[in-house]
């Protein structure tokens, strides 16, 4: 199987690691790729957003099979342009899309569906939004109702700050603040069968003790020992399967990757947010512990034949993520700066512990950062406990001029074990 797999980040690099490491696939390819996953798959120049260029760089590849990785392609619609060239295609249509495009959208499925979600508003005045923020009270939750990278979702205490966030974002949508922990479920989807992954958790704060503002995530474990054993078959039948019902009758009938951030309430599990694609960081670490070879079961999501698909095997490992981000993310990031100690990683801690880039090009024989979060550090082990010990044994090998990181992830839960 050739396989090309659209996007730049620590997820796309994941994807590709597993990829590579699947006896089915005997070529594959990235567009447009990192300095690190240069090292597994053949880069190529490519706008992401073009379909009409994604598809045909896919014909001239051959292609079996190309897995749309970030969100901002599958809402342009570039996995229609794929799938309309008659290639295989994981991931939705532009208009399936929407479930992440527009947080109304997916208040309104969700509505549908009959799934349990925060009570919200859609606003789009400051009158509304005066309302909204009066009748929730705080602490505040404001989203964008579009695609913001990881960044559009305020929660505040402090009235102003909510305001002023809504104010600039257009369309807003203004919800009951959720309380209790939050768990990432991923599901691969052909439209019809559902078939969840194991849950994960990501830390979306920059700094330790979840402080500081919100980020794209900067880290991530799996297990979640202290999760209810049933919370998967839980939320497949009250949140994933009637989403992916729900789109089907709609007539926007929703195939690939359908993720569903989850808040485990004192009045059971409720969503509070729908992506179109694998999570980053938490896909670092759902990947890391799949046995299942990857390429056979996205190209069953993308052919309608998921029901076909023997169960999936996990190793029964912990795996632990630890995002290593530029100077002043997620602010606005400094780069070009040279990265050190990926060799010795290489040779010192492997295969228990492994670096996926995100933000990072090739200058001469450097490798430099290219972008907000630039490395993904990620390790396995018999428990948390282990795999977090060699995720940071290797992260303290890394050099990166001004770069930081969170210490504390996945520490309590490793500490409740």
């Amino acid at each position: 199987m050739k396989v090309l797999v659209i996007g730049t980040g620590a997820r796309e690099h994941a994807l590709c690691r597993s990829l590579s490491l699947d006896s089915d696939v005997t070529a594959l390819h990235c567009a447009p790729g990192n300095a690190g996953i240069a090292e597994v798959a053949e880069p190529h120049a490519v706008d992401a957003l073009d379909g009409a260029a994604v598809a045909a760089l896919a014909t001239r590849l051959e292609a079996d099979l190309v897995v749309v990785g970030p969100e901002a392609p599958l809402v342009a619609g570039v996995a229609d342009a794929v799938r309309e060239a008659g290639i295989p295609v994981f991931g939705p249509s532009g208009e399936a899309a929407q479930l992440e495009g527009s947080k109304a959208f997916a208040k309104e499925v969700m509505a549908g569906a009959g799934v349990p979600t925060a009570r919200s508003y859609v606003c789009t005045t400051a009158e509304e939004i005066d309302e909204a923020l009066d009748a929730f009270g705080a602490p505040y939750v404001v989203k964008d109702d579009g695609l913001a990278a990881g960044k559009g979702v305020v929660v505040t205490a402090d009235l102003a700050q909510a305001r002023e966030h809504a104010l600039a974002c257009g369309r807003v949508v203004i919800e009951e603040f959720l309380d209790g922990p939050e768990v990432s479920l991923f599901a691969i989807t052909d439209g019809v069968t559902v078939l969840p992954l194991q849950p994960a958790q990501d830390f979306k704060r920059a700094l330790d003790g979840d402080e500081g503002p919100n980020t794209g995530g900067m880290g991530a474990y799996s297990p979640l020992p202290w999760a209810d054993p049933k919370l998967v078959d839980e939320v497949l039948q009250t949140v994933l399967q009637p989403t992916v019902d729900e789109m089907r009758r709609r007539g926007t009938p929703f195939s690939g990757l359908l993720y569903a951030g989850l808040a485990i309430t004192g009045r059971g599990v409720r969503v509070i947010e729908f992506n179109a694609r694998f999570g980053d960081p938490e896909t670092q670490v759902v990947l890391a512990r799949l046995k299942t070879p990857l390429a056979g079961v996205l190209l069953a999501a993308a052919n309608g034949s998921l029901g076909d698909l023997e169960p999936l095997r996990w190793s029964g490992d912990a795996a632990v993520t630890v995002v290593v981000a530029s100077h002043n993310y997620p602010g606005t990031p400094r780069t070009g700066d040279p990265i050190t100690g990926l060799d010795e990683i290489a040779a010192v801690d492997a295969p228990h512990a492994y670096v996926l880039h995100a933000g990072t090009k090739r200058a001469g024989d450097d490798v430099v950062s290219a972008g907000g979060r630039v490395l993904s550090v990620t390790a396995t082990g018999k428990d948390l406990t282990q795999a977090r010990d060699r995720a940071y044994t290797a992260v303290a090998r890394i050099g990166l001029d001004g770069s930081q990181h969170r210490t504390d992830i996945a520490a309590k839960a490793a500490a409740e074990v």
